[in-house]
Order: C-alpha cells, then structure tokens, then sequence
C-alpha cells in the first residue's frame, strides 16, 4: 500500500539513465547456458559421427580430467589454497574402488560409498592439522601428502606394490555391465561409448552443476572472502578454519570420484599414475583457464589433457610445442583463458551515456541582483539577508 504521507522525502532520480540490461539470448548468463547446451549436445552426438576406440578413449579421459579440475577449483579457485599434491585423493579413490572390486566382489557402483568415506577422512587427516598454515608452508605440505600416498601405496600387499591392480572391473548396476552392451533403435552401444555416457551424462553434468551452485551460494561466498582476505572475512564473523576444511573435503570428495571412474575407464592403476607431474597438469589446467571459473576451468582441462595428444604428430617436439602454447597463453591472458571476471565481447560495445550537462545552480541565500533593497521593503522593516 503506498504510504500517503505529504512530509515523506523522495529519492531523487539519477542524472544518468543507465543503459538496459541485455535481454534474451545475449544476456550474459543464459548465453554462456546456450553455449554450454551446444557443446554438452556436440559431445553427445560425436559417438554417432566418429566412434574410434581411440577417439572415444582420449576424450573419456579428458572429461575425467575436467572432474579432477573441477573438484581442485573449489580448493584453489574459490578458497584460495594451494594444493600441489591434489592426485593424491584421486589416488584414495582410484585404490578403493580397485581394492573393493576386485578382492572383495563389489561392483563400481556400490563403492562409491565407501570412496567418499575414504576421502573424507583423507581430508580430514591431511587437512585438519595443517589448514592453518598459509601459501608457501601448505603447499609444501600438500606436495609432501601426495607423494606419501604415492609411496605408501608402492610398499603394500593390498595396493599390489609397484605392479598396482589389474583386472578392475567396468562398471554395473544391479547385475548389468557396461559390458554386456547395449541395443537401442538397431544401434549397438559397446563398453567404450556406454561408459563415455556415463562419464558425459553424470560426471560431467554433476560436477559442473554442483560446484557452479556452491560457488554461488553462501558457503561459496564465505569460500571467496576467506580467499581474498583471510583476516577480515573471521572480522567479519567467518570461521576460516572450518570454511577451508569444508572446501578441502569437497575437493578431495570429487578427487576421489574422479580416480573411481579413472579405474574403470584403464581397468588398472599403479602407483606411476599418481605422481606429482599429474597434480601440476590439474593445477595448471586451473590457474590456464581461470580459477574460479567454471567455464575457464573446463576449458583449461581440455587443453591441457588434449592438446598432448593433438601435438602427437611431431613426435618428441610436441612436448616443446605444448610448452610454447602454455607460455603463450599466460602471456596475453595472464588472468585466464576465460576468467571468473571476464565480460563478454558484445557487452563491452555498450554505449554509455555522457553525463549531460547541469544547469547553474545560485548559491543558498545570496540575493539577486533584482531584488528589492531593504529600504524598499514594502512594511518598512529591514530586509533580513540570511
């Protein structure tokens, strides 16, 4: 109900009109979903146009790539801690499930529980005594928990030493493999392309859904301002503490999805699959396309888990030719290949009003010149000049 009050003060309007806000398919936001919406369905259709095992294996593994990202952008993007031995959870569930698998009869499916147990308590021991450090003494001790992982896993019976497991199952449900294929519209679907679904379908959409909506919620915030100042964000009432362990155990979570599906896509790991090399990939596949940023992050991944391959032609030079474009790239994009704060091109085009020009305004009580004098005041009184 509007209020009738005739002493109420009134905002006065801006002396720029704004310009409007994009609508339709160019606003931001629902732009970067169309576009998401074309790829996710190009990467669907691809199998009906190419289905090389090998096409289809490069490119289940490179999506498996953008999960371990997406999982180390929580811990570096958005909390702003410097993991360097993050492989190190995608080896808990990469050893859990084969473990599980193959010596106590489980399928991949039902381990899922008991890989998100085992990496959250990998999270909690690595990261709860040591979360209080900062830069350059956690990201010591993070190299180090990757490398004792790594180690430990080379010197056990159950892990298999340096021979690791072999022999790791695809995945089922309820009695149904990957395996055994599948049949759709006379369409055979083979191990390969059904598990490169799956990984499309569930990992892919999952992982960049979830981390999109906790990056924007509050936990996400809190994760940003202890990000960007870690003292004035507990000023403001944030414990940092439990703000970073939250962010570490979520990454470690989506680490360890991703070494469960890295298991069933090669059917064998060793402890060579899990060293540091690996760990500075993911990272820089983060900080390339942009920490914090979803999109940029994806698009680092790709790079980086692709571009190898691409480059495979020129045989012992493309590791060289690989280094080049990475130095190139954080050259003119130092910030990202596509940035948390990047604005897209036909935004910048928008024309901003110039500040139109005010009319003069008299100073507050100063007489004009027309004014009447105070001998002229029409009840003979002195004008009062206030």
């Amino acid at each position: 109900m509007a209020s009738t009050n005739p002493h109420r003060l009134e905002v006065p309007k801006p002396f720029i009109e704004r310009p409007p806000a994009v609508t339709g398919p160019l606003a931001p936001e629902r732009f970067m979903r169309i576009v998401a919406l074309v790829l996710f369905v190009g990467a669907a259709v691809l199998p009906f146009i190419t289905a090389t095992p090998y096409i289809i294996s490069i490119l289940t593994s490179a999506m498996i790539y953008v999960i371990l990202a997406m999982g180390l952008n929580v811990v570096v993007g958005y909390a702003g801690l410097l993991d360097l031995g993050f492989i190190a959870f995608m080896a808990v569930g990469a050893y859990t499930s084969g473990i599980l698998t193959t010596q106590f009869g489980m399928s991949m499916f039902e381990t899922i529980p008991v890989v998100i147990v085992a990496c959250i308590a990998a999270g909690l021991i690595i990261g709860g005594p040591t979360l209080r450090l900062r830069s350059d003494y956690l990201a010591i001790v993070t190299l180090g928990f990757g490398e004792i992982i790594r180690i430990t896993a080379n010197n056990l019976q159950v892990t298999g030493g340096p021979s690791g497991i072999h022999g790791i199952p695809t995945w089922s449900f309820f009695g149904w493999s990957f395996a055994d294929g599948l049949d759709i519209g006379g369409i055979h679907f083979n191990a390969k392309i059904l598990f490169y679904y799956f990984v499309l379908f569930i990992g892919i959409g999952l992982a960049v859904v979830a981390v999109s909506r906790l990056g924007k919620g509050k936990l996400g915030r809190a994760w940003k301002s202890v990000r960007d100042d870690e003292d004035v964000s507990e000023a403001m009432g944030i414990n940092g503490y439990k703000t970073k362990l939250m962010a570490y155990i979520i990454g470690a979570v989506w680490g360890g999805f991703a070494g469960t599906l890295m298991a069933g896509h090669l059917s064998a790991i060793s402890p060579n699959s899990f060293e540091f090399l690996y760990s500075a990939l993911v990272l820089m596949a983060v900080v390339l396309g942009g920490m914090g940023s979803t999109p940029g992050v994806i698009l680092g991944a790709l790079f980086v888990s692709l571009a190898p391959e691409a480059l495979r032609d020129f045989s012992e030079w493309r590791y060289l030719i690989f280094g080049v474009l990475l130095v190139v790239a954080m050259i003119f994009r130092p910030k990202g290949i596509w940035p948390a704060t990047a604005v897209l091109p036909f935004l910048k085009k928008r024309e901003i009003p110039q500040v139109p020009p005010t009319a003069a305004v008299g100073v507050v009580g100063e007489l004009d010149d027309d004014a009447p004098d105070d001998a002229d005041a029409p009840d003979g009184r002195k004008g009062d000049r206030r």
